[in-house]
């Protein structure tokens, strides 16, 4: 049996505040099973780099920003059997290691977890609800996202004309030859896009974005809808 490894690739824009969090949070959580952490970042003007050093994860910067690019960029330089996708704003869970080395374990070789906001609010915790449903909406960037070397390179990494989207273009393409879990438990997710925006607002532009995705419009024309409805985006 071949053995196991698991690399930890974050995108970053401008995440200085959330990085000097979650990297320590990966290392201790991992309990020594993560490989590396591999911070790919789309030359931020705050200390995203130098505090993703200092606190021991490999660097590399991507000469585009965005997240597919920055991505592809963590495969293609993680040494890694198993890749896990995290947001930067994101928290992974203690097993979070063991929960990736049992599922691929078992044939399932790509997922991702439920969530739940850092904020308590009626109508975020309704949102949050839905993602334990292994459907349409399921396995958006929010959530992370696991998925082997072996089956990551059959498919050809993220598509970088989806600026954004790049994840949901995954999963579909994950679907057609293989198999997508939702792990039955709860990460923590930023709700800094509905505190800016407003939560009708947001689900608003979402909605739209993925009509627009689901009927193949230009990766482009997805882009400027959401940006125009939206401020303040997260890379």
């Amino acid at each position: 049996m071949i053995k196991q490894s698991i690399s930890v690739i974050i995108p970053t824009y401008n995440e200085a505040s959330n990085i000097k969090i979650l990297i320590p949070l990966i290392w201790e959580l991992s309990e020594g099973k993560v490989e590396e952490i591999l911070v790919i970042d789309g030359n931020s003007t705050d200390e995203t780099v130098e505090l993703a050093k200092s606190l021991g994860a490999k660097v590399f910067v991507c000469p585009k920003m965005s997240r597919a690019a920055q991505m592809n960029l963590g495969a293609i330089n993680s040494t890694s059997s198993i890749f896990y996708f995290i947001h930067a704003d994101s928290r992974p869970i203690k097993g979070f290691v063991q929960d990736i080395f049992n599922n691929c374990e078992n044939g399932k070789l790509a997922g991702c977890y439920r969530y739940s906001f850092d904020k308590d609010h009626f109508l975020l915790n309704i949102n949050a609800w839905f993602t334990r449903f292994n459907g349409i909406f399921a396995g958006g960037g929010d959530q992370t996202l696991y998925i082997t070397r072996s089956l990551f390179d059959e498919l050809g990494g993220f598509n970088e004309n989806y600026t954004i989207m790049e994840d949901f273009d995954l999963v579909r393409r994950i679907r057609k030859i293989s198999k997508f879990h939702v792990i039955p438990r709860e990460i923590k997710v930023s709700a800094r896009k509905y505190e800016v925006n407003g939560w009708l607002r947001v689900q608003v532009a979402n909605l739209l974005a993925f009509t627009l995705f689901l009927f193949n419009s230009n990766p482009n024309s997805i882009k400027s809808l959401y940006c125009n409805l939206l401020n303040q985006q997260k890379t």
